[in-house]
């Protein structure tokens, strides 16, 4: 019995061993000594089943979640890490002593027809420039294929088809695998490894990472990606010494927080909130000036707090080279120029009994309108543009703006309510069938005026 039961115990600890060296997490090795403890007293296999069952179940999410490793079919790296978008991973090994960099990109496939693709970028963090290694079926054999590719600035404008030639960086060899071995098929989530061995310049250990994956190929040439949020940023600069990322993209993503929430307050909730306090109390008799003042206190900080999240715009613009999304800067530009023209606008306001008051009042309102409109279109662009369209946060500003609708329905429903009322009143009055002082009783209750 109690070789039967050392045998079972050794059984245990060799699965278990097995199972923490392919999840490649350190902090379940505290569980596992607890784990072989109680099963060295146990008496029976049942319950080393039994506390393998609770293993799996307690720990079973982190192989799911650990998607960085650093063990291959083939190879061993030192260091690896998650990338930021496409659910992709790095693992390489540094030699420093010759400069050489050993590297495995794990990314992959959105369609059985498809291509992923990882490359570096010599200068810059930005697709422009890449020298790149692009994985897909061969269209003759069906077999993968890895070719090499250089992403010049045709390739952004689609100018023409993507052509495999050869790269100018020093790379020593080049090879890609499926996940699963040679029984493996491309489909869709099917993962692929990229393995390369390049040869870096003294000195300098910081490369630039650029990653990427498409629908379909034409022939053997790559097709444009999708250009989601996630899609256009699979850029990361890594220390290959360290380990370490550059802040940048850290900086990147918490100026997009703040360009968002500082624009949808500003452009998407104060600006309309402006328009309507103008349109609505200004026919309050007895507030007097006090609506002006009220609006454009409003509108101004508005537009203030808007400046700064357009600057923050420009700014991302300046740190996102070859990222652009021409829809939602042209909104941008357009909205903050009408803003601008409508604080302009309030230095060369004229008098009410000016003649050119009229016209003054139709411009103002004419570019406010478009203003509000602009700026409310944009702030659900950019939830687009972020990759936030079916978020939280989009639903709060929708249930935000929802609300102001309604409160201006209903007050442009009462608003018409006591014009109409006002007109009744007034075509009694002509006709004499209402004296005068009835009709400033009847409409003494009511503090607002007739539209003009």
């Amino acid at each position: 019995m109690s070789q039967s039961h050392h045998f079972h115990h050794l059984q245990f600890q060799s699965k278990t061993n097995i199972i923490i060296k392919h999840l490649n997490v350190n902090k379940i090795s505290p569980l596992l000594s607890t784990l072989t403890k109680v099963t060295s007293s146990s008496s029976s296999s049942t319950s080393n089943m039994l506390l393998l069952f609770l293993f799996f179940s307690s720990y079973l999410h982190i192989a799911f979640s650990a998607h960085c490793t650093t063990i291959t079919a083939t190879k061993t790296f030192q260091k690896c890490m998650t990338l930021p978008t496409q659910q992709a991973s790095l693992a390489w090994t540094f030699h420093a002593r010759n400069a050489t960099l050993d590297l495995c990109f794990f990314g992959t496939f959105i369609s059985p027809s498809g291509w992923v693709g990882w490359g570096i970028n010599p200068s810059s963090p930005e697709m422009t420039g890449t020298r790149a290694l692009v994985a897909f079926p061969d269209p003759n054999s069906g077999q993968l294929v890895l070719l090499p590719y250089i992403l010049d600035p045709t390739v952004k404008l689609q100018k023409s088809p993507l052509l495999s030639r050869p790269l100018d960086i020093n790379l020593i060899s080049s090879s890609a695998t499926l996940y699963g071995g040679k029984m493996a098929t491309i489909h869709n989530g099917a993962t692929v490894q990229i393995f390369a061995t390049l040869k870096l310049v003294p000195n300098k250990t910081k490369i630039h990472h650029v990653w990427n994956r498409g629908l379909y190929v034409q022939g053997y040439s790559p097709t444009i990606h999708p250009t989601t949020s996630n899609d256009l940023s699979s850029i990361a600069t890594i220390d290959v010494m360290s380990g370490s990322t550059a802040a940048q993209h850290s900086n990147i993503k918490t100026l997009r927080t703040a360009h968002g929430i500082i624009n949808a307050v500003s452009w998407g909730v104060l600006l309309p909130i402006g328009a309507v306090t103008a349109r609505y109390l200004r026919h309050i008799q007895s507030l007097g000036p006090s609506w002006f003042y009220a609006h454009s206190g409003i509108q101004l900080s508005a537009f203030f707090l808007g400046t700064v999240g357009f600057a923050i715009g420009i700014r991302l613009g300046e740190l996102s080279p070859g990222v652009v999304y021409g829809l939602h800067r042209t909104l941008g530009f357009t909205a903050f120029c009408l803003g601008a023209l409508q604080t302009l606008a309030l230095l060369f306001r004229p008098k009410t009994t000016n003649k050119f008051r009229k016209y003054w009042k139709s411009y103002h309102h004419f570019v406010g309108y478009a203003c509000v409109v602009l700026g409310v279109v944009n702030v659900f662009q950019g939830f687009e543009v972020m990759g936030e369209s079916k978020s939280y946060a989009k639903l709060a500003y929708c249930l935000c703006l929802s609300t102001l609708i309604g409160v201006c329905i209903a007050l442009e429903v009462n608003s018409w309510v006591i014009f109409c009322r006002k007109s009744k009143e007034e075509k009694l009055r002509r006709e004499g069938l209402i004296g005068g002082g009835g009709s400033d009783k009847g409409s003494g209750s009511h503090s607002f005026v007739s539209y003009n």
